[in-house]
């Protein structure tokens, strides 16, 4: 590495092969460790998501905080604007000041509010906002969660695990869910009730508190290092990955030298940096983003939100009991982002991505009629709703994937918080039509109506994939979306190539591959 401290200020130009040395390790226990740090913001979610539904009804008694039914059922939305809150602010942030710094912070503000949503004591209009703003407090934390973390996953992942590996970690929502329906029937039925939801709430951040200390060891992405102009701590970042893999008796390949990229580092673009990709450089790409986000949203909000109505209403299945029914639901997420991850990386985004959209849509055509038919019972729907979510939950974790994939590395974490945000605001219209079509129960044809139109809507996501998919499997992010500050010349082979010169940093490590008479590709 020569004159690499020059390259630490802004507009330095910087010759590396950092994305290249990213992309050839092999699996190793930091991988499982920054996995498992990273991957527990969905858990988190799940977790608070499932505990607030199961915790709404009580919330409404006089030992606990005697809610109105419309005061209870607000906490869940006032969680979700807080998630919206924080995608946007922290992915900004994110972009600019680094994804360890930001998901350390994101981690903090959640444990912090989930804490104080258990504090809630007394009664009246005081205690119910008090009670909202800590539940917007801990939307906020998991909202920047989305952005930093999809973000420093992706980019620190090595190309041929990166499909499968994040596909199960947002699957992994599921399994917070899980573990929250199992806990709040031991809490519920073991513990009062005034005390039992305040534990219930707690479990998240014991849970948090554990990463938080995980977390606080893993490295910043060498990529956004090194597009930032950090030259110096990328090249000693990935030479301690690679020396922590070397000496666990992992085997590292040379790196071609023709796999540099050469970067002209600028330390902050923001949103209008992003509306510029979107709407000019890459309008195909965010159609597609938003297409599969909005689309999946739709769906597992007008359906997870509303199947305990339709349980009771339809069904008659008391309160009590629905929990069980949650537990098959949630499970059939979990599945299916864990058994089918690793075809996203064989077969291919694109197939994969289609394939599960248009299933789950067929598969919820079959359901619907047979649901206006009258031939389906609490546990056959349930059964069905697990067979179709297998499909559309590794789908849906594949649409986050696809945002995080598709543009360049500076603005990665605003676009993952601007589609999050667009199709929560999406979603949120499901469970309110679903709500009113369901009713009383006493009109199946409405309902049936409804579950056509949210299998058009998955059908229409998996069409777009069709057509305006991106094969990413296999290929290093800045093949699949070339960063904004690469240097760029002629157009050569269909591929743009990166120019080097004299004029660059050469931050080539010893033993690699240097092929003579040709530029950096």
């Amino acid at each position: 590495m020569t004159s690499a401290a020059a390259a630490e200020s802004e507009g330095a130009t910087v010759r590396s092969l950092i994305p290249a040395r990213i992309d050839r390790l092999p699996w190793s226990p930091f991988f499982t460790r920054m996995v498992c740090a990273l991957g527990v913001a969905w858990i988190l979610d799940g977790l608070e998501i499932q505990i607030a539904s199961v915790v709404t009804g009580q919330l409404t008694e006089k030992s606990t905080l005697g809610l109105t039914s419309t005061a209870a059922g607000a906490i869940a939305t006032v969680y979700l604007i807080g998630e919206v809150i924080g995608a946007l602010v922290f992915g900004k942030l994110s972009d600019r000041l680094g994804r360890r710094r930001l998901f350390m912070v994101t981690l903090g503000i959640y444990l912090f509010g989930s804490g104080l949503t258990a504090l809630t004591f007394g009664h009246g209009p005081g205690w119910v906002a008090y009670l909202y703003l800590t539940r917007i407090i801990a939307g906020i934390g998991i909202g920047g969660e989305y952005a930093a973390i999809n973000s420093a996953i992706d980019e620190m992942m090595p190309a041929r695990f990166r499909g499968r590996v994040d596909i199960a970690v947002n699957g992994t929502y599921w399994g917070g869910a899980l573990v929250a329906t199992l806990a709040s029937l031991i809490i519920t039925r073991a513990i009062p009730v005034s005390v039992g939801w305040r534990i219930a709430f707690l479990i998240g951040p014991v849970l948090g508190l554990v990463i938080l200390f995980v977390r606080k060891n893993l490295p910043e992405s060498p990529r956004w290092l090194l597009m930032h102009g950090r030259v110096e701590e990328a090249e000693e970042t990935i030479a301690r990955i690679e020396r922590h893999i070397q000496e666990q008796g992992g085997h590292l390949d040379d790196v071609d030298e023709s796999r540099a990229i050469e970067v002209k580092p600028e330390k902050d673009m923001g949103y209008l940096t992003l509306l510029r990709v979107l709407f000019r450089d890459m309008p195909a790409r965010s159609v597609l983003g938003a297409s599969l986000m909005i689309t999946q949203s739709f769906l597992y909000n007008a359906i997870f939100f509303t199947y305990a109505l339709v349980l009771k209403k339809f069904y008659g299945v008391s309160d009590s009991a629905t929990p069980f029914y949650f537990i098959a639901f949630a499970a059939g997420n979990l599945l299916g982002p864990l058994t089918l991850g690793h075809l996203f990386d064989t077969l291919g985004r694109k197939r994969m991505i289609a394939g599960t959209y248009l299933i789950s849509g067929a598969l919820l055509v079959v359901v619907a009629a047979m649901f206006q038919a009258g031939f389906l019972n609490a546990i056959t729907q349930t059964i069905a709703w697990s067979v179709i979510f297998f499909f559309a939950s590794a789908g849906a974790s594949a649409a986050y994937l696809t945002v995080s994939e598709i543009f360049p590395i500076e603005v990665r974490a605003k676009a993952i918080a601007v589609f999050f945000a667009i199709a929560q605001g999406f979603g949120s219209l499901g469970p309110t039509i679903y709500g009113a079509l369901i009713g009383d129960g006493s009109n199946r044809t409405t309902l049936f109506i409804g579950y056509l139109l949210g299998a058009a809507v998955m059908i229409l996501g998996g069409l777009v994939e069709v057509f305006l998919g991106v094969a990413a499997e296999g290929r290093s992010l800045e093949d699949i979306a070339t960063p904004l500050s690469a240097v760029r010349t002629k157009v050569s082979s269909g591929v743009n190539a990166l120019k080097t010169g004299a004029a660059g940093i050469d931050l080539t490590p010893p033993g690699t591959t240097k092929p003579t008479g040709r530029l950096a590709g």
